[in-house]
């Protein structure tokens, strides 16, 4: 199991198009991943238990992987959090 902290970057916070590009990637996996925010955790790959967090930009969340491909699933992920040249 792995679990790491990460800093919601997006303008948005984590809603609508990240939230789905989100658990689209999580999605890929094997892995279970959850996501944590203010001592509520939901599963990673529903689109609903992510929106109902209502995380905002510069919050920061709780991701916690479990699986075969846990070691991919969470630096792919991670990597979704990464400022972006835009």
């Amino acid at each position: 199991m792995r679990q790491e902290s990460v800093e919601v970057t997006h303008a948005a916070g984590l809603h609508a198009r990240p939230a789905s590009e989100f658990v689209n990637t999580s999605g890929r996996f094997q892995s279970s991943v959850q996501v944590t925010f203010n001592d509520k955790t939901v599963d990673g790959k529903s689109i609903l238990g992510i929106m109902s967090l209502g995380v905002a930009r510069g919050k920061t969340i709780t991701l916690t992987v479990d699986g075969p491909d846990e070691d991919q699933a969470m630096a792919t992920l991670v990597a979704l959090f990464q400022p972006k040249d835009e």
